[in-house]
């Protein structure tokens, strides 16, 4: 008996332990594991702030997920990073001449800096009391008071202050109003993620922020709903929006809302250089850069995407990222995508050392010319604004000069009684913006083909790049927590016992 009782335990045991081999067989499959599979590939195509804030937020995100061993590969047309970050050498000092200023509030941006050990440049009690001067054309219609004396720039901006309100009176503070709620909505963008969705469109994410009707209607629509008079409209403003995005008041209010705060007071930049940031984070990220490489064609083959380059280079993908303007961009996508037809305003920017010519502006003296000289919206203006960048001496400076058409010889002679240097750099720096906008999809397949600069159409800044990098990170990590949990729980996976219970939420 106790021989038969000690064969039957043999027996459950054998029993047992067949039956836990079979339950690990079933939870891990006939041959690999997922430890064993290859990790996914996600091949960014762009390395401005938009695809290195991509990947940055990848890896940030995407703990608990294959995203986590993924292979990261960049690909950047040029031979230097940073997208539309980019500065440029006259005579030895270097200067912005893409995304050029920060705002206090571009809280992606402080982190980058802080995190990377990047210094911050803010401008100079001098710089910030620049005379500022709005030209009609025939002559300065304003004119704020400007000092080159340091602890007097208090005093000076108190003046200029006292001088706006005379000009402008009550309107200046119904469009601060107006600013400073566009920013309290933009802010929600750095809520916690336990309180902010995943967004999958730009319609979606700008409604639940409150800031989509603000691209529905054109910018001077909304600021004479806001009462602000049609004299700051037709100069300040027009100013404004003419430096920062080089187009009129008719630009789509949000975009006109986020060019007003970018001329408010505490802007910044990166000491040496905006593009930086994108160094590091790419740097940062575990990424394969690939310089130099322009993409071609992306293909959506079955399980993958082929991205072909200009070198005949191939690059398999489980995850492609368009961060870079396709409007000026020649990709060929198959299947073919559907996006709005948009066009990108060109900002033609010229670097000139020498001298302006006071006698263009009716002066006697250079230093009777503002150091930053906007215009009004005339197309008979040559140029959108001219600002001093580096004062050496009374007769030699370096200058900043927009325009929306390239800047000739002849225009630049009658501008300046001298120049020994010139530097022209043409940028397709952002959309044109019309009211009402329509976005492109932030998904561009069925599968995982996504564009950041879908975005770009409600404004375009490098805060902005970052936050829809962000936002892109998080929504290429849910959808693929969501084909995981899928996979897991579908009839015929041999792990549909082991499922892992991830959501698609954040």
């Amino acid at each position: 008996m106790t021989k038969m009782m000690n064969l039957s335990r043999e027996t459950v045991s054998l029993l047992l332990l067949a039956l836990l081999s079979s339950t690990l067989l079933l939870c891990s499959g006939d041959s690999t594991t997922v430890e064993d599979e290859s990790p996914p590939t996600v091949c960014i195509i762009g390395s401005g702030i938009g695809g290195s804030s991509v990947a940055h937020f990848l890896r940030n995100y995407s703990a608990s997920t294959a995203l986590s061993r993924s292979r990261i590969l960049m690909f950047e047309r040029h031979e230097r990073v940073g997208g539309r970050m980019r500065t440029v050498t006259v005579s030895g000092d270097t200067f912005e001449a893409g995304g050029s200023i920060l705002h206090p509030k571009n809280y992606h941006a402080r982190d980058f800096v802080e995190r990377f050990n990047l210094t911050v440049r803010s401008p100079t009690a001098v710089e910030e009391c620049s005379a500022v001067g709005i030209w009609d054309g025939k002559r300065f219609v304003f004119k704020t008071f400007g000092s080159s004396i340091p602890f007097a720039d208090k005093i000076v901006s108190w003046l200029n202050d006292v001088y706006m309100f005379v000009r402008y009176g009550f309107s200046l503070l119904r469009m601060s109003n107006f600013i400073e709620n566009m920013i309290d909505n933009f802010l929600k963008y750095y809520e916690s993620l336990d309180s902010r969705p995943v967004f999958d469109s730009v319609e979606g994410m700008l409604k639940w922020s409150g800031l989509y009707n603000l691209t529905k209607v054109t910018l001077q629509e909304k600021l004479s709903d806001a009462q602000l008079s049609p004299l700051l409209v037709n100069e300040l403003v027009t100013v404004i929006t003419r430096i920062n995005y080089g187009q009129s008041v008719l630009i789509s209010g949000l975009a006109g809302a986020v060019s007003l705060a970018g001329s408010g007071g505490g802007l910044w930049s990166v000491e040496g250089g905006n593009w930086q940031m994108a160094a590091k984070l790419i740097n940062h990220s575990d990424v394969t850069l690939h310089l130099n490489e322009q993409i071609e064609s992306v293909s959506h083959l079955g399980d993958y995407y082929e991205l072909k380059s200009a070198k005949g280079n191939s690059f398999k993908c489980d995850v492609t990222v368009v961060s870079t303007p396709l409007d000026e961009v020649d990709i060929q996508f198959s299947p073919a995508i559907s996006i709005p037809k948009r066009e990108l305003q060109h900002t033609h920017a010229t670097f000139v050392r020498g001298l302006l010519n006071p006698e263009y502006f009716g002066m006697k003296s250079v230093s009777d010319v503002p150091a930053l000289v906007g215009t009004l919206e005339d197309p008979l203006i040559p140029f959108s604004c001219i600002s001093i960048l580096r004062k050496y001496s009374a007769t030699d400076m370096t200058y900043k000069m927009f325009t929306r058409q390239p800047a000739s010889d002849s225009l630049l002679d009658e501008l300046f009684s001298a120049r020994t240097e010139t530097v022209r750099i043409d940028w397709g720096a952002y959309p044109k913006y019309h009211a009402p906008e329509v976005f492109a999809p932030f998904i561009l397949d069925d599968h995982h083909l996504y564009y950041v600069n879908a975005f770009e159409n409600a404004a375009s800044t490098m805060e902005i790049s970052a936050v829809a990098g962000e936002n892109m990170a998080r929504l290429i990590v849910s959808r693929f927590r969501t084909k995981e949990s899928s996979s897991s729980s579908s009839p015929s996976s041999d792990t549909r016992s082991c499922s892992s219970g991830l959501h698609s939420d954040m």
